[in-house]
């Protein structure tokens, strides 16, 4: 580690290869913590080259637990984290509106590092109980659409670097991989990300792959479709950038859509929204997400049509019925 601590101290950038025997030394336990730490900080003052994140990718998703959901077309839902603007589980959401749709969503999620209700906090609060077993995720997956892969329980490898990253409280590249790092390899992904350096990077990343993906970077600074400003969002189209009103919505005010302070206060969000209890403004975000989503699926549909697709999954109570039925699995 010394030797890449050099080099990176010396404004260098590793190759691909470089990048994946490091990450691989991390997750078999082969540093110190203090070397973990300044590895990480190396990446909180410089961007990551495409090179270094896709040796990083690389190196977890041969270090994990791997899923095998090459029986259903299934989409991962997620934002990077790490925008420090405290939203609702706005992505968590719109991943049950979308299974409420009839689309299947295989999620691969965290607690949160540098928010208050990650998508494990508030499901776990809910009741859901984690599990690494395939056949019961593949259940999960046939009776109501959904399952969720709580990310240390796929890459137990990263156990040496939970704890700095807690302790550092503030967004690393981990947060950069979690979108790209799903154990199951969905055949779609819709992935919301913190600036748009980082959007283009995942492109880069994402074309590649067989994957039809939407990038999703809102202009003031969300990951995600906030509606609060425009929206770029890249996808295997190209690039495009939408107004709120484009995507058929009002502007938001950036306090229509903070989660609250605690746990409790997250998830009391979380279920109001499910079962239409939410206000105007965090419906029409949730559904303004969900519906980019099932455009992935449906690439014929206009955006117009996909987000009434969405409306009927929360209005009907589909939604709702989904999170109910997986809890209760």
């Amino acid at each position: 580690m010394k030797a890449i601590l050099n080099k990176l101290f010396e404004h260098q950038k590793l190759n691909q290869n470089e990048a994946y025997e490091v990450l691989t030394n991390i997750g078999n336990g082969a540093y110190n913590h203090s070397q973990i730490a300044s590895f990480l900080t190396v990446f909180l003052m410089r961007p990551i080259a495409v090179e270094e994140l896709k040796g990083f990718q690389n190196a977890l998703l041969d270090l994990c637990l791997k899923m095998d959901f090459s029986d259903f077309n299934t989409i991962d839902v997620c934002g990077t984290g790490g925008d420090g603007k405290d939203t609702f589980n706005i992505s968590t959401l719109s991943a049950f509106v979308i299974a409420g749709a009839g689309y299947k969503v295989a999620k691969h999620g965290n607690y949160g590092v540098s928010s208050v209700s990650g998508s494990s906090n508030v499901l776990e609060f809910l009741g859901y109980k984690f599990t690494n077993k395939e056949s019961e995720l593949k259940h999960q997956l046939e009776q109501t659409n959904f399952c969720m892969m709580h990310a240390p329980l796929f890459h137990p490898a990263m156990k040496n670097v939970a704890p700095i990253r807690k302790e550092l409280g503030v967004k690393t590249f981990f947060n950069m991989l979690g979108p790209i790092v799903n154990p199951s390899h969905p055949q779609y992904q819709m992935v919301g990300v913190f600036n748009l350096e980082l959007a283009r990077i995942y492109h880069y990343l994402l074309e590649d792959s067989e994957k039809k993906y939407s990038i999703l970077h809102s202009l003031d600074g969300y990951d995600e479709i906030s509606l609060t400003s425009n929206t770029k969002i890249i996808n295997n189209d190209g690039e495009h950038l939408f107004s709120p009103k484009e995507l058929g919505f009002n502007t938001l005010k950036q306090q229509e859509i903070f989660g609250g302070s605690t746990i409790e206060e997250a998830a009391k969000i979380f279920t109001n929204v499910l079962e239409n209890k939410g206000t105007e403004a965090q419906n029409n975000v949730v559904l303004a997400n969900a519906a980019q989503a099932i455009k992935c699926f449906e690439p014929q549909k206009t955006i117009l049509e996909c987000t009434a697709i969405a409306n009927e999954s929360l209005v009907s109570g589909k939604a709702y019925q989904t999170l109910k039925k997986l809890i209760t699995q």
